[in-house]
């Protein structure tokens, strides 16, 4: 993968009008996908050695912390991608399913900060299953096992109908210390989700497998215990850790692809996520 450090700023995308940027704000990696180029950053949360080492991480839990250094993390990030010249760029930036409202609102502002960019909010969740989800339809169970969250997400049509979140991740794990936390925090969400079901959606999406991203998602010894416990094969996409930063990146293109045959404004309209139940 390429990174911040790897070299001059990038060209500008094979798009006519409008230009764009995906972007993954988590707890431990930050991640950014630009059209024609794929991933171009995954990097510490704060694109530092202090970040790597663990230090002055601006988002944590899900939730940004230190606004000033998320915004100049962010500011990098477009200096890289898109260069001094922000006009027509729209800016699909993922978002826990379960984020709270403060989140979501500092994370908008900061990338509204970087210029004249129109804003797409996505849920990770969404964007996950357009990376790696089945194209048949119907209902599909997203894990996302991340650095300090854990989500299940039942989604519907496309649409989020269900979701559970746990302060849990991979880094609340020792060394050498086994998964069996991480892994009884996801059967607790998805039984849970399964005791109030009245429609048999989730059923119906355990017996397609439910699709796991995230970085424990690359973990074996994670996803095997998965899914021995719940009794059916699990989804895996290549590189897991990356699959909401690809899925938003799709999403992206086709928005842009749309924006150069029709041009006329972008939306920034994101879907406010439901809060079903939280777990802590």
């Amino acid at each position: 993968m390429r990174s911040l450090h790897d070299g001059p700023r990038l060209g500008r995308p094979a798009h006519r009008g409008y230009r764009g940027l995906a972007l993954d704000l988590g707890s431990s990696r930050t991640r950014a996908w630009l059209p024609g180029h794929g991933v171009i950053a995954d990097t510490g949360a704060c694109g530092e050695s202090g970040a790597e080492a663990g230090q002055g991480r601006p988002v944590r839990r899900g939730r940004i912390v230190d606004p000033v250094s998320c915004g100049r993390m962010l500011g990098r990030i477009a200096d890289t991608a898109l260069g001094a010249d922000r006009s027509d760029t729209v800016i699909v930036l993922s978002h826990p399913v379960l984020a709270g409202s403060e989140h979501r609102a500092a994370a908008r502002e900061l990338v509204a900060a970087l210029g004249p960019v129109s804003i797409i909010a996505l849920d990770s969740a969404r964007a996950a299953a357009a990376c790696a989800g089945p194209r048949d339809g119907g209902p599909l169970l997203v894990v996302d096992i991340g650095a300090e969250l854990t989500e299940a997400t039942l989604l519907v049509d496309g649409l989020v109908r269900d979701a559970r979140q746990a302060e849990t991740g991979l880094n609340d794990l020792g060394p050498s210390e086994s998964p069996t936390a991480v892994v009884r925090t996801v059967l607790d969400m998805v039984m849970e989700m399964w005791k109030q079901d009245r429609h048999g959606a989730v059923l119906g999406a355990l017996r397609k497998g439910p699709l796991l991203a995230g970085g424990g998602a690359a973990r074996p010894d994670i996803t095997d215990r998965i899914a021995v416990r719940l009794g059916v094969p699990v989804r895996l996409a290549d590189d897991p850790a990356t699959t909401v930063v690809r899925g938003a990146g799709l999403i992206l293109g086709s928005v842009l692809r749309r924006a150069d045959a029709a041009p006329a404004p972008v939306s920034t309209a994101g879907a406010a996520p439901v809060r079903p139940g939280r777990r802590r």
